[in-house]
């Protein structure tokens, strides 16, 4: 069995962590960093626990003043990367997780805490608890940080203003007022860096969940800048693609009208967890031109109340010559995952045309 993600703190970490700031703070005791890390409780705690623990913990060792720990914080980077030391990066999370817990009543220096760290690890959580407190003097900071020398810094600008950022802390009022984030992606659509421009179309397909117009009016307006703003609108459209939004689909000129599907065909009608659920159909383009054909299929799972969910996955998107046709085939697999829990009992496919249902069949999910 693989380690768990919570076994990135790790003894192997805690040694390095005591040896870094030993050298950055002589007074420092790597010998009551262990004693204090490993308490009963350790062992049951899970990632973001452990990441909190270690916070207070470095918190209780360091000198006492703010500013103080945050040089320490500053000066312990610096070490790392001059002294090259390769531990699990997603560990060192612990330093924004400091910033939001102890310098959330320093603004000045949290700033610039956070400016600095994200450039060795990201921020983006951190980040959160200083909108709530701050609003619209801190939401400035991040549209100055969108126009940042570094890639990490300009990203934490888009990254930690997304409406509905995942794990992280909720913002109300950015989710209540998206476009209070738009000057942010504005400044970054076109970014240079591949990450900053993921994660501004990852920002757009959150606003897209609240306030569709606001997407398709953006995607009207960037249409055509280049082929990398492009795909930011195309990835940051994708939930509304999904849910066949028709002045999306019209935008991206997917037009279901003259293409075909047929010999929808299940292959297996009985499915075991565990198992593959195998099926096959015809596609045909029937125009005189050639058009542009998304495919995608949705699952429509039980639940445990006997309700259906449906959740959609994309098989291809490409352009279809007039008169082509194809057979596809393709293959779900029900794989047991921690996200989701199967339940057996009817279940139901659909094969969607750009954006259209276009068939839908039952099979039964069993032991």
């Amino acid at each position: 069995m693989g380690s768990l993600l919570k076994d990135v703190y790790s003894v192997s970490f805690y040694n390095t962590l005591g040896k870094v700031f030993k050298a950055v703070v002589p007074s420092f005791k790597t010998d009551l960093l262990k004693q204090h890390i490993y308490t009963p409780a350790f062992e049951t705690m899970e990632l973001k626990q452990r990441m909190r623990h270690t916070s207070v913990v470095l918190h209780g060792l360091l000198p006492k003043d703010y500013r103080q720990q945050v040089e320490a914080i500053k000066n312990a980077i610096v070490f790392i990367r001059e002294n090259g030391i390769h531990e699990n990066g997603l560990a060192f999370m612990f330093l924004p997780d400091f910033i939001e817990v102890y310098g959330l009543d320093d603004y000045e220096i949290s700033v610039d805490a956070l400016e600095f760290i994200t450039q060795f690890v990201s921020c983006e959580f951190a980040v959160r608890p200083f909108l709530i407190k701050y609003g619209e003097r801190f939401l400035k900071q991040m549209i100055k940080w969108s126009k940042h020398k570094s890639a990490a810094v300009r990203r934490l600008a888009s990254e930690g203003s997304r409406p509905r950022l995942p794990w992280a802390m909720a913002v109300p009022f950015i989710k209540q007022s998206p476009e209070k984030v738009l000057p942010i992606l504005e400044q970054l659509k076109n970014d240079p860096s591949d990450s900053v421009r993921r994660s501004v179309a990852n920002s757009l397909n959150d606003i897209a969940k609240d306030r569709p117009e606001i997407v398709l009016e953006i995607a009207k307006k960037w249409k055509g800048i280049s082929k990398e703003t492009d795909a930011v609108i195309k990835h940051g459209s994708r939930t509304l693609l999904k849910k066949g939004h028709g002045d999306i689909l019209k935008h991206f000129g997917l037009d279901s009208t003259h293409i075909h599907l047929s010999n929808f065909n299940l292959k297996s009608p009985k499915v075991k967890i565990g198992g593959d659920l195998s099926f096959d159909f015809n596609i045909s383009n029937s125009d005189v031109s050639l058009q542009k054909v998304r495919l995608e299929y949705a699952i429509f799972y039980r639940q445990k109340n006997g309700n259906l969910s449906k959740k959609v996955f994309k098989i291809s998107e490409r352009d279809y010559a007039a008169n082509a046709s194809e057979n596809i085939r393709k293959v779900h697999r029900f794989v047991l995952i921690t996200t989701r829990t199967f339940y057996v009992g009817e279940h139901q496919l659909s094969v969607i045309v750009n954006g259209e249902e276009k068939a839908i069949t039952t099979f039964e999910l069993v032991d």
